[in-house]
């Protein structure tokens, strides 16, 4: 049952006390940033987008030079953000479904189109985990590797194998940038939209066996498949779960419940981060406070351009374009970067947007 509209804004207004407690924030909207009491009392407010693209077409303000020097974790404030995020949901059950949420032949709502429905397919249901991927899992040190083109040249490889977890994004290609991004996966994330756009629609046997090589690469890693969200990627989704049933793949897959991305949302906009849709690095982010004492992002960059003026490419690994500050996408990139990067620099988190130092 979904909870009342009146009970929503009960809780809603619990938690920004909690948050808040007895502090005025009254400093305009466009020159807020999200900080972090000296006590360790986390304060995110509102950051504007324009605001962010002004300073970007202005030349890169150094607002954005920022350095990981002398970083050092706070773990008081790394435990109350685990413990606020606990209010909205809970990283070792909301990572995936399992087995027993579903039967073959159940139908399902997408979670961002309502009136729009698939049938779970026995082979979905055969992939689907017994458990959490991530029960009674905890981990000293994370790595979240974005996709940004910051990543190249950056000798960051080594550095992100040595965590304890690795966590990528959509199925990035790693041998043959592994100097600056590394080879390790633990868990990787994959939108259906990646089988068509690099695996062309996996309609050809060469496309097919360059896919089923980067799946090998995951060596009984979690490959999680956002299956559920809209409509248009379920044959990408059927597809790839059948090339992993028939090649007898040594894969673990893992398919977000169907509430994760609206409590992950519901989390950052009681911190007045107002976002549309959480990209997939911000939610990887949000579920590895759950289970990770010392979380390390990578690749988080959403600029077309670095702090010299050098242009960067939106992925490391080909040419997409993409528009930063459109109001028609549905994340909200820059809002998200300078919202992590103020969190890096109350110890929250340790944002490497530069060159890893051996």
């Amino acid at each position: 049952m979904r909870p009342s509209r009146k009970r929503w804004t009960i809780c809603t207004i619990s938690i920004l006390l909690i948050f808040y407690k007895t502090k005025d924030i009254t400093r305009s909207e466009e020159h807020q940033e999200a900080q972090v009491t000296g006590d360790g009392e986390l304060i995110t407010s509102r950051l504007m987008v324009n605001g962010s693209e002004k300073i970007v077409r202005g030349g890169m303000s150094s607002f954005f030079q920022h350095s990981v020097e002398g970083w050092r974790v706070n773990p008081s404030l790394v435990l109350m953000i685990r413990k606020d995020v606990l209010r909205f949901l809970d990283a070792e059950r909301d990572v995936s479904v399992v087995k027993s949420s579903f039967k073959p032949g159940d139908t399902i709502h997408y979670v961002l189109d309502r009136r729009r429905t698939l049938n779970v397919s026995h082979t979905l249901h055969s992939l689907l985990p017994d458990v959490s991927p991530l029960k009674n899992k905890r981990f000293r040190t994370c790595a979240v590797v974005g996709n940004s083109g910051v990543l190249l040249n950056s000798g960051c490889g080594k550095e992100i194998d040595s965590h304890d977890f690795v966590i990528r994004c959509n199925l990035a290609p790693l041998a043959e940038f592994s100097e600056d991004v590394g080879l390790r996966s633990d868990f990787t994330t994959m939108n259906p939209s990646v089988i068509q756009r690099a695996y062309g629609g996996l309609r050809n046997a060469s496309d097919t066996e360059r896919f089923v090589r980067r799946l090998q690469m995951l060596n009984d890693s979690v490959l999680w498949i956002p299956a559920f969200m809209v409509k248009g990627g379920e044959r990408h989704v059927e597809s790839v779960n059948e090339i992993i049933v028939n090649r007898k793949l040594n894969v673990r897959t893992a398919y977000p419940s169907l509430r994760l991305i609206h409590a992950v949302r519901g989390y950052w906009l009681t911190n007045k981060i107002n976002i549309k849709r959480p990209s997939t690095g911000l939610l990887m982010y949000t579920l590895a406070t759950r289970f990770c004492d010392e979380i390390h992002l990578y690749g988080f960059w959403p600029f077309p351009r670095d702090a010299d003026g050098n242009v960067v490419k939106y992925h490391y690994y080909d040419m997409l374009k993409y528009r930063y500050f459109s109001s028609a996408g549905p994340h909200r990139m820059p809002l998200e970067f300078k919202t992590l990067k103020a969190l890096h620099s109350k110890g929250a988190l340790k944002l490497t947007t530069s060159k890893c130092v051996p």
